[in-house]
């Protein structure tokens, strides 16, 4: 693509003769009123090569010099997925047509497996599913924890503008040029930090040597501008314009931003895992975002739709009339121009048929996005909530215009922006990184070690007054780790965090114990594992599960109780598949609200003054879960909860006579009950 924009946009520029082209002369060999074809406005070889001014050869010799470059990395690439190749056929007995389909949890498995009949790693006898992670993921996994703590700056204060969010494809590029592969940057390999970077009184001088690396990138930056400016113009004309003339509402579309993609991931969290999670949001994400809208635009929308429609529709009848309309001048262009109106207008005018809540969809986009800050739950209605999730949830033609401005704005980002951090930056090196055997330096954060990393307010065992430079912020330790541990069930952590995922387990059965007392369908489920909670895996007394089962079981508790505990109503409820994968998916969702709830309790807890129950809509069908989490709103909130209680009764009678036949049926995971 980048060859071919190249000879094309120089064959556009120097070898079309546009005069001939549009008819205003007369090409040579031809007499007045003959017919002209397209041969007859190119130019000859030779006659476009001494038509070449200084600007076009030198974007020549850049454009060419470029795509060597690239052409040398697609070949050393190359040579690296042949090896890759080799080593699936013949280490891991994994043929093509194979790779296609197989799980990841299998390839990793028979990763292991090698490693213990050959010890390709010399370092260690056993390698884990961590190890495992840590060697692909481990950049990312800096940049995640380095987003965390807003050591990277991505929200820049403008004048007149204000606060406004900036992470490109081309910031991106600089920021792991500057920190991870490029010239001078503090890893000497893809597994090493260089020496310097962990000895605490070279911090200064590192840290002036950062500085000076990154107002070098950001000149080469400003030299480069134009020239890449000028590419993104006419790469993003040769993709998009056919898509907008063919279907110009794809503008209104959204797309989850390339930040949200880096806020939102997992520490150790793979890229087929989080594109499924991102996918899976996206539609409550936009039932969320089309709740909002300017009733003035609609209205403005609504006429100018009418109008250009119905100019549209006089057009098209008359061509359909007589054909010969399509020959008069701008006929076509008019056609067109006001298709694209009608189909724009109709994206910002809302279905008025659609009753929508806000914190149900809210509730619904965190079952699968897991990470949101605390005042998004209650505030969900807010036009301010609104335009921060935009951030993350973004419409293409934002993104469109912000990579296309990318090159004018990096450069100035990196100088005065990221410049300033360059400190932060070296003194997050030294801090959070640590070696593993087998694997090199990795980011502390990425091990997943909750007595170090914990946050008090999740649960953790961590002191409440830790300093906070060590803790990951809105949960990510803990919902980290509890994903990572159910798509791994083998993986075994260390002693303080296996404690810590046994004391949610233990919790979460005393707070299903105390539903089921006030739950009529709960009390006749006595034979539920409620183990099996944080877990990946189902489980039974006779062990895994059948898929008949496995989906008897989803049918149960999906339909009778899932509902009820997290206020999910029709639209907005969580769509349950029967395979084992997507069982395994839906019961980390499930794990990770029962996390936010605790969380949400044990804020309200050390809250001064805490809300009511009725004032937290989060969990307002859940507050009595927890006996100790409200004692003095008993007696005002006894006659709600009895309410709710008979109502989940009545509603669930069907359930209970399917519960109650001659086999109790095995649970699948105690995630759903709660």
């Amino acid at each position: 693509q980048f060859l071919f924009i190249v000879i094309f946009t120089t064959f556009l520029v120097s070898c079309v003769d546009y005069p001939i082209l549009f008819g205003d002369k007369v090409p040579p060999g031809h007499t007045t009123g003959s017919k002209i074809t397209i041969p007859d406005a190119i130019r000859p070889i030779s006659q476009c090569v001494n038509s070449f001014s200084t600007p076009t050869i030198c974007f020549l010799v850049i454009a060419l010099t470029s795509w060597a470059l690239r052409l040398v990395k697609i070949i050393w690439n190359l040579s690296h997925y042949i090896e890759i190749k080799s080593f699936y056929h013949e280490a891991l007995k994994i043929s093509t047509d194979e790779l296609q389909n197989i799980t990841w949890q299998e390839i990793q498995n028979r990763m292991m497996k090698y490693q213990l009949e050959h010890q390709m790693c010399i370092h260690k006898e056993q390698l884990s599913e961590l190890d495992i992670t840590h060697r692909i993921s481990r950049f990312t996994n800096y940049l995640i924890a380095m987003i965390n703590k807003d050591i990277i700056p991505v929200k820049l204060k403008l004048p007149l503008i204000g606060q406004r969010l900036f992470f490109t494809k081309g910031y991106l590029y600089n920021l792991e040029a500057l920190l991870f592969w490029g010239p001078g940057s503090p890893f000497d390999n893809d597994w090493h930090l260089r020496p310097d970077y962990k000895r605490a009184n070279k911090r200064q001088e590192l840290s002036q040597r950062l500085s000076t690396r990154i107002f070098y990138i950001a000149l080469l930056n400003v030299i480069l501008s134009p020239i890449i400016f000028i590419w993104q113009i006419l790469f993003s004309f040769f993709s998009y314009a056919e898509i907008i003339r063919r279907d110009p509402g794809r503008l209104g579309i959204r797309r989850w931003s390339l930040y949200s993609r880096h806020y939102l991931r997992h520490f150790n969290e793979l890229d087929h895992n989080l594109n499924l999670r991102l996918g899976r949001a996206y539609k409550p994400a936009a039932k969320y975002m089309n709740i909002f809208y300017s009733h003035v635009l609609a209205l403005i929308a609504k006429n100018v739709g009418f109008f250009a429609g119905a100019i549209l529709a006089v057009l098209l009848a008359l061509t359909i009339y007589d054909e010969f309309l399509l020959t008069v001048e701008h006929v076509l262009t008019a056609v067109t121009v006001l298709g694209i109106i009608v189909t724009t207008c109709r994206t910002f005018v809302p279905n008025e048929q659609e009753v929508q809540c806000p914190h149900k969809a809210m509730k619904s986009i965190l079952c699968q996005i897991h990470y949101m800050p605390d005042e998004w739950k209650n505030q969900a209605h807010s036009a301010v909530i609104r335009d921060e999730f935009s951030t993350l949830f973004q419409y293409k033609m934002s993104f469109y215009l912000e990579e296309l401005l990318s090159p004018l704005i990096t450069p100035f980002v990196l100088l005065y922006a990221l410049r300033s951090k360059s400190m932060t930056i070296i003194d997050f090196l030294r801090q959070f990184t640590i070696e593993v055997e087998g694997v090199g330096d990795v980011c502390s954060f990425a091990e997943m070690d909750i007595k170090r990393h914990g946050d008090p307010k999740w649960l953790s065992n961590a002191e409440a007054d830790r300093n906070n430079i060590s803790v990951a912020r809105d949960g990510k330790m803990e919902l980290s780790l509890i994903n990572f541990q159910m798509r791994n069930p083998e993986w075994k952590p260390n002693p303080e965090t296996n404690q810590y995922i046994t004391k949610l387990k233990e919790q979460a059965i005393s707070e299903s114990i105390g539903l089921s007392s006030s739950n009529h369908i709960l009390s006749n489920i006595s034979s539920l594992h409620l183990s099996t909670l944080f877990n990946s895996r189902p489980a039974t007394s006779e062990g895994i599960t059948t898929d008949e089962q496995l989906r008897q079981d989803v049918r149960i508790t999906n339909s009778s109780l899932l509902h009820h505990s997290f206020g999910f109503m029709d639209g907005y409820s969580l769509p349950v598949e029967t395979t084992n994968v997507a069982l395994r998916d839906h019961d980390i969702n499930m794990s990770t609200m029962m996390l936010h709830e605790m969380h949400d309790r044990h804020m309200n807890l050390s809250s001064s003054n805490p809300t009511s129950p009725r004032e937290r809509p989060y969990v307002r069908q859940m507050h009595f879960m927890g006996q100790s989490a409200r004692k003095d709103d008993d007696n005002n909130d006894e006659e709600e909860r009895q309410e709710l209680v008979r109502n989940q009764n009545n509603s669930s009678d069907q359930d209970n006579r399917i519960l109650t036949d001659e086999k109790p049926p095995q649970s699948y995971g105690a995630a759903h009950i709660v």
